[in-house]
């Protein structure tokens, strides 16, 4: 491994802080390297720039060059990030491009860029895809956000119009694409709230049979679901969630070819060049950090939400929670998943109606103290929330009932603070107070 130290580029006559680049980061191997973990481990090491072992912060927003030639040259193309020349933190940072690194390695990806949010990292894909008069086939069963930048939004600013289906029916699926009109397809890998699952390897070979781009939002799956590896073009990410595990960071991630993310970055058409999306170098090097422990967090979300949602359902409850083996989405999900990860970290249990919902997750944060009454999801504390009048409130009462939201749906993102046990009690205990 190359000794890490500053060094004079010669032939570009530069001064380097790190050592010269190694060989290229390592991309998913089908046929080897099949476990995310084991894909992030192979991956480029990164280096602090006095040989520290997590990754430098390089927070300037611009960068000198030892020769006014050379910027000229690296406005034209001919010297830019892969060579260790950077212009301005809007197109490339060295921080965030480490960060693009490692989420290429977990998607099994060419490339990735981070952004600051994941609805930046949506509507900069779809627009980067789609034009003005161009249409998408999405799912009718999307995170509210979403829903109403595909609904609203796009249609009025950018004349980009959607049909919204049930994934679930291909064959509907297949003649709301129109070959040559519809550019992307897009759904939610375990949609949000209701937890189906999409046959991603199904969905992507007819949507390439018409020549469309097949785009999935992985947020809910990281680890458990490689969507690339089942027939996917591109996977965004909100960081936000299960990738940061805090709570405490927005930000979002394209993954994808090279050739897309080089088409977004690109001078004069590129929609994260030019709409500035961009990732705090300071938010990059607290991800990266992340990363690495995200199997570990992932498994006992996994783990926990698996035993809750069986005991529950045993005490009667209507739950929703793809690890069941009565979810009608099971085997199809055992079937593309990554091995030892689980079913995912969020359960849904259906109260009815929301004064219902409302009761219980007050007795859950206020009397058991088994969870918060918030929004998001990924936390190491168990969230809860009425998905129908919070994170998907953007729909009306018909889109709902259409998308299979009902009223009194609780999305509980299950924690692993204190003992499983100790959870548990707190959580029979308010189930025992609702006289369930």
């Amino acid at each position: 491994m190359a000794e890490v130290k500053m060094w004079w580029d010669v032939k570009n006559k530069r001064l380097k802080h790190t050592a010269p680049p190694p060989p290229p980061p390592v991309t998913w191997r089908p046929e080897g390297e099949e476990d995310p973990a084991a894909s992030l481990a192979a991956a480029r090491p990164e280096f602090g720039e006095h040989g520290g072992v997590n990754l430098s912060i390089e927070n300037s927003i611009t960068f000198t060059v030892m020769e006014a030639e050379t910027m000229s040259k690296m406005f034209e193309g001919e010297l830019g990030p892969e060579q260790d020349f950077f212009i301005y933190s809007r197109h490339f940072n060295p921080t965030v491009m480490a960060l693009g690194r490692q989420m290429a390695a977990l998607e099994g990806t060419e490339a990735a860029y981070c952004t600051s949010s994941g609805m930046a990292a949506i509507s900069s894909v779809l627009l980067q895809l789609v034009s003005s008069g161009g249409h998408i086939v999405a799912s009718r069963t999307l995170y509210g956000g979403t829903h109403a930048l595909l609904s609203h939004f796009l249609p009025r600013v950018c004349n980009i119009t959607t049909s919204f289906v049930d994934v679930k029916d291909h064959a509907k699926v297949r003649d709301a694409m129109v070959k040559d009109k519809t550019k992307v397809l897009y759904f939610e890998t375990v949609a949000n709230p209701t937890l189906t699952v999409a046959n991603i390897p199904e969905l992507s070979r007819m949507a390439h049979e018409k020549g469309v781009t097949v785009v999935v939002d992985n947020t809910f799956s990281p680890m458990i679901i490689s969507p690339t590896r089942l027939g996917a073009d591109v996977v965004v990410h909100s960081c936000s969630k299960f990738i940061s595990g805090r709570a405490d960071i927005i930000a979002g991630a394209v993954c994808g070819s090279k050739k897309l993310v080089n088409s977004m970055m690109d001078l004069h058409q590129g929609t994260l060049m030019l709409l500035g999306p961009t990732m705090n170098a300071k938010v990059a090097s607290e991800l990266s950090q992340r990363v690495p422990h995200l199997a570990l967090r992932m498994k006992e979300h996994s783990h926990r939400a698996l035993v809750f949602a069986q005991r529950m359902k045993n005490l009667g409850l209507k739950v929703i929670y793809p690890g069941l083996k009565d979810h009608p989405d099971h085997h199809l999900l055992s079937s593309i998943a990554n091995k030892d990860y689980g079913y995912g970290g969020v359960l849904c249990i259906d109260m009815g109606t929301e004064e219902r919902a409302n009761r219980l997750m007050n007795l859950l944060q206020n009397h058991t103290h088994f969870g918060l009454l918030a929004v998001s999801l990924g936390y190491f504390e168990t969230l809860m929330s009425c998905s129908g009048s919070s994170t998907s409130s953007e729909m009306n009462v018909e889109e709902k009932e259409l998308a299979g939201i009902s009223p009194g749906l609780i999305r509980m993102s299950v924690g692993y603070v204190g003992t499983l046990e100790q959870k548990w009690s707190q959580l029979e205990k308010a189930l025992l107070k609702m006289n369930i």
